[in-house]
């Protein structure tokens, strides 16, 4: 019987997966596509906190190899370099997001994890104990928790009773890979419903983005809607044939009220949904992942109470939100009327200013998150580290030169103590945290924050995120542990 159910072996789903299994938590991951072949053009960039998990997990180099180094965020027509921030990786990488989830996938395999494909979950009912899992060829299985990564119409989220509120989409667009009979004028257009594009590829077939009259909601087009798009666009549908791949895109949003509901747990797109301008959703779905992944490994092998769960949804929800609100802006900035013109304009030159562009591009990268209550940290002497990513540091150790992310490959919270060796003891805990004595020379710079002062000691949770940090002894440790990593 599998500890935990994940429903969707996208990318939330996969990353999820491989989280329990380095955490030595069984899942097993049921897909409806009969394969991991993605329909269609979805998300097409990695931003940079999403490539320094990857990195946390020493898969990095397996996506930078198959991808195209970009230096620069796109908001609305504006480019924001991100080049000066302080990041191994000061950029987004440009990968499909098939290209993306096969690598996944292969990792994941890795694990010995199973991926049912041509299985859907038909239903379930959950209890004090657990959750009994229904599945289309008939079986029905009990499992610890399940966890919803099935997409903007989630069957899980539905079936939970969570709320999905949000905005109505206003526009929609088709993007497809045809042959076409007739030459189109190659190229970006603008026009007055939206964006059309046509683009050469190196087979000679045409990849298109042809935005609609109205707003449509299918996410299943045809080959008939999208040469009716074309006809009401340019008055002919330059003989589109043989798709190879047709979808749908809309600017809906919606964020599900809740990411908890007893034993059911939402994530990626379940959990948030957006227009993929910017390609925003594949990385809040995984830093989702990795965010509830240790918690909920910590809860099912009974070293953590069910209340750290609740982290889960009061840290990820706020990010999910933020994520929304800068798309619908997005959004507002790529409309063709005159006032959304103009408002792009200004938009466009308050970003060429240094501080405007660093505090956007903080956000856009993943790079600036910090959890934790605003009125917590404020109401004390908080160190700047608290709640934030760890920077990826080059350590000298007893075992060499060792970089931060190094230290995180298994998935396992780590005490990194820069002072005396004596100073801090964690023995009742040496089974769960894994402790660093280590030498660092030189300065700790926070994207945002600039300098910060250097820690004597930091706590650093499996997703990356620092917990606590001693600036002298050990003040406060044992009750952060106990939080963090039970008693």
């Amino acid at each position: 019987m599998p500890e935990v159910i994940i429903v969707g072996a996208g990318s939330s789903g996969l990353m999820l997966a491989a989280e329990l299994a380095l955490a030595g938590v069984g899942s097993t991951v049921f897909e409806r596509r009969p394969n991991q072949e993605v329909t269609g053009a979805r998300s097409l960039a990695l931003q940079a906190r999403t490539l320094e998990l990857f990195d946390q997990r020493g898969i990095v180099d397996r996506f930078l190899s198959a991808g195209q180094i970009d230096q620069a965020l796109e908001f609305g027509r504006a480019r924001l370099g991100i080049i000066d921030f302080p990041s191994r990786h000061p950029y987004c990488l440009r990968l499909s997001q098939q290209r993306t989830e096969l690598i996944m996938s292969e990792w994941v395999a890795e694990f010995g994890t199973r991926i049912e494909y041509g299985v859907e979950v038909t239903g379930f009912d959950q209890d004090r104990g657990g959750v009994d899992v229904r599945l289309s060829d008939g079986r029905e299985l009990r499992a610890d928790y399940i966890i919803g990564c099935d997409g903007s119409r989630s069957l899980i989220r539905r079936s939970a009773g969570i709320e999905f509120p949000g905005c109505d989409p206003t526009m929609s667009s088709l993007i497809a890979e045809v042959e076409l009979a007739e030459e189109p004028e190659w190229g970006v257009h603008e026009h007055e419903f939206g964006t059309q594009a046509f683009s050469l590829l190196a087979d000679g077939r045409a990849s298109l983005v042809v935005s609609e009259r109205h707003p449509q909601e299918n996410v299943d087009p045809t080959l008939e809607d999208l040469r009716s798009a074309l006809i009401d666009v340019w008055g002919t549908d330059f003989g589109a044939r043989g798709p190879g791949t047709i979808s749908r895109f809309t600017d809906m949003a919606r964020q599900a009220s809740v990411y908890r509901s007893s034993r059911v747990l939402l994530a990626g797109d379940s959990a948030h949904v957006h227009s993929p301008v910017g390609g925003h959703g594949i990385n809040t779905g995984v830093q989702d992942a990795v965010n509830l992944g240790w918690k909920l490994a910590q809860v099912v092998k009974g070293t953590s109470p069910e209340s750290l769960l609740n982290t889960y949804h009061s840290e990820r929800h706020p990010v999910g939100a933020q994520v929304i609100h800068l798309d619908l802006a997005v959004m507002a900035l790529m409309r063709l009327d005159d006032r959304s013109v103009a408002l792009n304009d200004v938009v466009t030159g308050w970003l060429r200013m240094d501080g405007p562009r660093r505090s956007l591009a903080g956000t856009l990268s993943g790079l600036d998150t910090r959890y934790g209550a605003q009125a917590d940290i404020a109401a004390a002497d908080v160190h700047p580290l608290v709640g934030r990513r760890i920077p990826n540091l080059d350590l000298h150790t007893s075992k060499g030169i060792l970089r931060t992310y190094t230290l995180l490959h298994g998935g396992r919270p780590v005490l990194l103590n820069l002072g005396a060796p004596r100073d801090i003891d964690i023995t009742d805990w040496g089974d769960r945290v894994d402790r660093v004595d280590a030498r660092y020379y030189g300065g700790w710079d926070l994207p945002m924050v600039g300098e910060v002062s250097e820690p004597t000691a930091v706590l650093i949770r499996p997703d990356g995120y620092v917990a606590w940090v001693g600036d002298s002894g050990s003040e406060g440790l044992n009750e952060a542990i106990r939080f963090w990593f039970g008693s």
